[in-house]
């Protein structure tokens, strides 16, 4: 309605947590008198899945919803079912509050963006007028999954790898190369370096070298029996050639490389349309062989509670954007994102991004976290690394 010149909502902050209190309120400035039924809040957490399959030479769309939360809340004024004389806003700014609690059991999965899933949040608030369209306003916002702690016992126990190939030549025996890995705990937050221990025994006339491949990232989606899977690598680091005939041992907490990058936390059993989890891979490429690898795969957990050490101060968290590499940070959705269509004067990156989820990360100082900007969030660039690449998938069950 024309008379209604502002209408917003400001949040406390930006990112909220399972259990949390969510204290907002509505601005409204309005340059006359108003009937007003009422101002109705409501708060909602909707995980959806939506792609296009080949069925019969005919192409479908395949989608599926599921409700994580809704909350209703008067705000200001009368329910819609109730009856009597309506009142009047009066002219001016106004700013009328409300407060909204995240439930903390079953923990709420964490917010996530990409071309076919979504998990979104968000506080919607409608101004009812009797005689005229309704304005509204909708706000999203960053629910940070729930907690996974890097000091559970089940992920500090270090896991052992082992593999070993012979080198024959016809029916002589030229020798053997061995692989040995030690994952010093199983579960790490991004920002983290990941130790790992390797040790190469190469008894053969030929170099080879180490490769981590890390993390194998599968959402997975369930509707009407259709499954997608996509897959990418998260981070890889290669190691110095070893020479034949030779030992060597390496380690990636020493080396401070094998740093895990900014990705959606682990999600297995909170939403049942999207699944993800992470495998780490340690390969060890052979030159001029049949079998030209040996790999171990670990189970690998992305967390978002960090370690504590009692001779160590506790880390600084930031919130972060994802890695544009990895799924969950390559999308946004057209209707988050605020441009100017193009005309040879503006630069084609120059737009704003309205909303888009972060992550916690323990922060470094290269890493700046993200920035609102006029409650608009203002869209980072990241420069792909070319060792970070990525991966990802999705699953559903068969029409």
């Amino acid at each position: 309605m024309d008379c209604i010149t502002r209408l917003d909502i400001v949040l406390d902050k930006e990112v909220y947590s399972a259990g949390d209190d969510i204290h907002a309120y509505v601005a409204i400035d309005n340059n006359d008198n108003v009937k007003v039924r009422g101002i109705r809040a409501v708060l909602r957490g909707r995980a959806h899945a939506e792609w296009k399959i080949m069925r019969s030479g005919e192409r479908r769309t395949v989608k599926d919803d599921q409700v994580l939360l809704d909350e209703k809340l008067l705000v200001w004024g009368k329910d819609r079912h109730e009856e009597g004389c309506f009142p009047i806003l009066p002219i001016g700014y106004h700013r009328f509050p409300m407060v909204f609690s995240l439930p903390a059991d079953p923990p709420l999965p964490y917010s996530f963006e990409s071309k076919s899933g979504t998990i979104r949040y968000f506080i919607r608030v409608v101004v009812d007028i009797p005689y005229a369209s309704s304005p509204h306003c909708t706000k999203y916002f960053s629910v940070i999954g729930p907690p996974i702690d890097c000091m559970e016992e089940k992920y500090q126990t270090p896991m052992v790898g082992e593999d070993k190939r012979n080198d024959w030549s016809w029916c002589c025996l030229r020798g053997s190369i061995g692989l040995q890995i030690l994952l010093e705990r199983t579960a790490y937050m991004c920002g983290e370096v990941i130790g790992v221990k390797v040790q190469i025994d190469n008894q053969i006339d030929q170099e080879s070298w180490v490769t981590f491949q890390h993390v194998e990232y599968f959402i997975n989606k369930g509707v009407l029996g259709v499954a997608k899977t996509v897959s990418y690598v998260v981070l890889e680091h290669q190691t110095p050639r070893v020479l034949p005939r030779s030992r060597r041992r390496f380690d990636t907490s020493l080396e401070k490389t094998f740093k895990l990058p900014v990705v959606p936390p682990t999600l297995i059993g909170f939403c049942r349309l999207i699944q993800i989890y992470y495998v780490l891979t340690v390969s060890l490429e052979i030159l001029k062989a049949t079998k030209s690898r040996l790999s171990i795969d670990f189970p690998f957990t992305v967390a978002t509670v960090p370690p504590r050490h009692t001779l160590k101060p506790a880390p600084t968290l930031s919130y972060v954007y994802c890695s544009s590499h990895v799924e969950g940070g390559m999308y946004v959705s057209p209707e988050f994102q605020l441009g100017q269509v193009y005309d040879g004067s503006t630069a084609e990156h120059d737009h704003i991004l309205l909303y888009r989820p972060v992550y916690v990360c323990i922060s470094d100082r290269k890493e700046e976290p993200f920035e609102v900007v006029n409650d608009v969030f203002q869209a980072l660039n990241y420069n792909r690394v070319c060792t970070l690449l990525s991966t990802a998938a999705v699953s559903r069950p068969d029409i």
